[in-house]
């Protein structure tokens, strides 16, 4: 007997429902996380962000009685989902560990990954403020918030149970380009928030390059998931699941663009615009991972039936 086998063996029995539990888990943790950047972003825009002006604290206490107003309850309501989250990460990672024998091999690594990146979200949460709210921070921060996002859509979509038709071909690498332009353009958007690079632009003719460069990099993700819902229009017989992933890309493409257009617009005066602006920027990211994560699912499933025939 193999030392592998050993191993498995000696691990510790997993019940029937884990696997159903764990994809349960990180579901609810990543719509958690999606409200978590709705809440950051509402803190951004009502310029709360140093409301707190200490770290992990505020005003040196867990709950400023004092000092609470709106804009100090929004950067410490943050802090307080920001900290339920990363416990919670703890708690997933360590679940996936224990009851390793009931999930597939990458299953802890991912959750692992997972749980890195939320250490690393929490060092640059506490960075936003020690630092003044650097913009290169801040999009960090939104970067590494939304990765995370993603990542825990990938895992939870990868553990759903799905039989695919095994036609969803090259389609999982036009869903694979179109959620990286689309995490890019989200990327640039946060350096255009995080510099007030659309009051700069308008009001002084300052950051307009960064400014341009948010309204440019519209063209190709849009380009991207209208290509994806095309061919998914046009693939014979895919899965009802991916059709139906497709169809949400181009509601949330979309209701994004016309948020954007109505912010530029109003130059960012309406704050419950821009929050959606980013919290439907965040869900067109997220449709796009399961999309594609499903879609690679789909290949390896055509491929095995392939192997089985031969």
């Amino acid at each position: 007997m193999s030392n592998s086998v050993l191993h498995r063996s000696s691990l510790p029995a997993a019940p029937a429902n884990a696997k159903t539990w764990v994809t349960r888990l990180v579901f609810g943790l990543a719509i958690a996380t999606l409200f978590l950047m709705a809440v950051g972003s509402a803190t951004r825009v009502m310029n709360a962000g140093l409301s707190c002006p200490d770290w992990p604290l505020c005003y040196g206490e867990l709950v400023p009685r004092e000092q609470m107003n709106l804009q100090v309850f929004l950067e410490w309501f943050h802090r307080l989902v920001a900290t339920t989250i990363g416990f919670a990460a703890i708690i997933l990672t360590a679940i996936v560990w224990w009851f390793r024998r009931a999930l597939p091999n990458w299953a802890p690594w991912a959750a692992s990954f997972a749980l890195f990146l939320v250490v690393c979200q929490g060092i640059l949460g506490g960075l936003t403020v020690t630092e003044l709210l650097r913009f290169d921070i801040v999009t960090a921060h939104l970067g590494t918030g939304l990765l995370f996002f993603s990542t825990l859509l990938a895992i939870g979509t990868a553990l759903t149970a799905y039989q695919g038709t095994g036609n969803a071909g090259k389609l999982k690498w036009v869903g694979a380009s179109a959620a990286v332009l689309v995490y890019l353009q989200s990327i640039v958007g946060g350096l255009v928030s995080s510099q007030w690079a659309l009051h700069q632009c308008l009001g002084v003719n300052q950051l307009c390059t960064v400014m341009n460069s948010h309204i440019a990099g519209v063209v190709p993700a849009t380009i991207a998931t209208l290509t994806l819902i095309g061919l998914s229009w046009r693939t014979p017989a895919l899965h009802p699941v991916l059709r139906r992933l497709a169809n949400f890309a181009g509601f949330f493409l979309l209701l994004q663009i016309t948020l954007g257009v109505a912010t530029f617009r109003l130059h960012l005066q309406v704050e419950p615009l821009t929050i959606a602006h980013q919290a439907i920027g965040a869900s067109l990211l997220g449709t796009l991972v399961a999309f594609t994560v499903l879609a690679f699912r789909d290949t390896q499933i055509f491929l095995v039936r392939i192997q089985a025939e031969g």
